[in-house]
């Protein structure tokens, strides 16, 4: 699927423009071996070097043109030479893969241990097929140090402005972000509807939702997080009630509670189980404040919302 490499390519270029006349960032096409690539709707792309050669300090892996994940599993296997030269990349190289993509950057051994996140309606098929990533369908984006991942054919661009907003103003992405990364077709519980990545455009408040939805519940208080965001906990306070309109526990409570909700819709996992990956400490304690945050129990919850 070419459409994200091309749109990758033209906003690097804006950045590079942007950034007080100086090269920002360098790119290059690349294939599992130098020369064209068939890519679909008929359009073919010329890489520029072998992937083994390019030396590139990130990879951007796009989605393939399929609807199902065993149309997925057939391309994975056809293209084993493709996976086996992903997995000998150095560690150092990061990867960045988005949609379906992110199935060949597992199946290739590169999201292991690590939190990831991919297109909604693969979850169940990548739940059970790499048991071994810590998957957060919960998450539209997740970065980290070596891997980042996000759903959808427009997944490249909240990859590509958290790589912008590193090096330039967040400011001159925060508008294109809002427009254009486009949310999984999904309902859920409306008091986790305000959650959407769409409105949590703040890349301060993009941190803090990380570090919330990685801490595990039992250990999820105002100072942990406030040392995870390297402020005192008063001012944690502050800037969580300026830019999330709601009190520090609250949102914490809000965000792990949807990540419940997320395993309860994308996944037949029992809640015992549930609650034992998210760090809560007892089963009884969170069904029942589950429900109380709901209004439902969560086997009614998932009647009502899993797939």
């Amino acid at each position: 699927m070419p459409t994200g490499l091309f749109a990758t390519a033209d906003l690097l270029g804006a950045a590079n423009l942007r950034g007080a006349g100086r090269p920002v960032f360098g790119w290059q096409w690349v294939g599992l071996q130098a020369g064209p690539v068939a890519c679909a709707h008929g359009t073919t792309l010329e890489a520029e070097a072998a992937l083994a050669d390019a030396g590139c300090d990130a990879l951007l892996v796009s989605g393939m043109w399929t609807d199902s994940p065993g149309d997925v599993q057939a391309w994975l296997e056809r293209h084993a030479p493709l996976v086996r030269a992903l997995r000998a990349l150095p560690a150092r190289t990061q990867i960045w893969s988005y949609c379906t993509g992110v199935a060949l950057v597992a199946e290739a051994g590169r999201l292991r241990r690590q939190s990831a996140t991919a297109t909604w309606w693969l979850a169940p098929w990548l739940q059970a097929r790499h048991a071994d990533v810590q998957w957060q369908w919960e998450s539209n984006c997740i970065v980290n140090r070596s891997q980042s991942t996000a759903t959808g054919v427009h997944g490249y661009l909240p990859i590509v402005c958290e790589q912008v907003e590193r090096r330039l103003s967040a400011e001159l992405w925060r508008d294109v972000a809002r427009l254009m990364v486009l949310p999984r077709p999904q309902h859920a519980g409306s008091v986790f509807q305000s959650l959407a990545l769409t409105q949590t455009p703040d890349p301060w408040l993009r941190r803090l939702r990380q570090a919330i939805e990685t801490c595990p519940a039992a250990e999820l208080t105002v100072d942990t997080l406030a040392e995870a965001m390297a402020v005192s906990p008063r001012t944690l306070a502050r800037k969580v009630a300026k830019l999330a309109q709601t009190p520090v526990a609250s949102y914490a409570r809000l965000l792990k509670f949807n990540q419940v909700a997320e395993q309860l819709t994308h996944t037949q996992l029992p809640l015992s189980a549930i609650g034992d990956a998210l760090g809560f400490a007892d089963e009884s304690s969170l069904r029942r404040s589950f429900k109380q945050l709901t209004g439902l129990t969560p086997a009614a919850y998932r009647r009502a919302y899993g797939r």
